[in-house]
């Protein structure tokens, strides 16, 4: 069963909250092949599905919910939906725009049949279901093409419209916060952000929306360009619950920008980096105690509220990461700003 925003901030008022790891590299692991992908609904259907993981909601929705279950025994407070990709523009590139209502629906049932199963094993536990909205595969900010700078693949209304029906969706599913993620383009960013709260009106009903940014190298930018002062003045506006940075960067490379983000930050402050960075062959080696290491380290230095892994990390990352947690105070939110903040690709402060 789903539960209240009430309870949902309760957690992070008392410590440090645990998200969870990756998904797709898990999947991986379980050496899936075409017709785990096509199920019995999609053997005819005309494209090959294989690598479309968010399907696997619905035709093996036993090794979803399984990698759920095994991050909440890893410890684990909230894990985020199998649905990074479940939207009719991402779901374009299979031909399967018509089974969005669905994936985004299946997806909330295997992690909630997760949740509650965590639950039943530690009566008094709660474990909480977040709704991971993609950063979508085309974008409203950047031309595809180098010779017409002014082109864009993709309309704003047409963002907001496949957004809006994944929210509609994950919300019809259960979930206890909506997790806005990896994003690289602001603008689609607050596309999302738009359609959610147009679905908040339209169902009237509201759970939190939390927020998390890829900040791509050691530029310290999106890929869009910002800045994370101007990443977070962008989104401010929108009064998340959470805002934070993942994916793209190991942890010892996020270090400036989580610190700069807590600084800022009204609200809660989120960190789930990759497994450090990628090796030659694209695989992470981090250890679980030297990710554990490193974001300990941020914890220590009060810069965290909710923490996990992205790309490489595995439930014993996961695992190594909430023991370190448990002696380590939550951060303390920073007090609201009562000046003006403009941004661009940097942020203007209007004192």
């Amino acid at each position: 069963m789903s539960h209240s925003t009430a309870e949902f901030e309760q957690l992070f008022k008392e410590r440090i909250v645990i998200i969870d790891g990756a998904m797709g590299s898990l999947i991986q692991t379980y050496n899936l092949e075409e017709k785990d992908f096509r199920g019995t609904r999609f053997t005819a259907h005309p494209r090959d599905l294989k690598g479309n993981n968010d399907l696997l909601s619905l035709t093996r929705p036993d090794v979803i919910e399984e990698i759920h279950a095994r991050y909440f025994a890893a410890g684990a407070d909230v894990v985020e939906t199998n649905t990074f990709s479940s939207t009719s523009i991402a779901q374009a590139d299979y031909e399967l725009q018509s089974v969005v209502t669905d994936l985004n629906v299946a997806a909330v049932q295997c992690a909630r049949r997760a949740a509650d199963a965590a639950e039943r094993k530690t009566p008094g536990r709660k474990c909480f279901v977040a709704g991971a909205i993609g950063p979508l595969n085309r974008t409203l900010s950047m031309s595809p093409d180098v010779n017409r700078p002014d082109f864009r693949a993709v309309t704003w209304a047409q963002v907001t419209e496949a957004y809006a029906e994944q929210v509609r969706a994950l919300l019809q599913g259960g979930v206890d916060a909506l997790l806005v993620e990896t994003i690289f383009d602001t603008l689609n960013a607050k596309a999302a952000l738009f359609a959610i709260e147009t679905v908040f009106d339209e169902v009237a009903r509201r759970v939190p929306v939390m927020i998390s940014v890829t900040i791509t190298d050691a530029s310290g930018r999106t890929l869009s360009g910002q800045t994370i002062g101007a990443f977070y003045d962008s989104i401010r506006h929108s009064k998340p619950f959470s805002v934070g940075i993942n994916c793209a960067l190991g942890g010892r490379e996020m270090r400036p920008y989580i610190q700069e983000l807590s600084r800022l930050a009204e609200c809660y402050v989120s960190c789930y980096p990759n497994a450090g960075l990628p090796n030659a062959f694209g695989g992470y080696d981090e250890t679980p105690a030297e990710m554990a290491a490193v974001l300990g380290d941020f914890a220590k230095q009060g810069w965290i509220n909710l923490v996990g892994g992205c790309c490489g990390s595995t439930p014993e990352h996961i695992a190594a990461i909430a023991q370190t947690m448990k002696s380590i105070p939550a951060r303390q939110v920073a007090p609201p700003m009562h000046v003006m903040r403009l941004s661009g690709l940097e942020s203007l402060v209007v004192a």
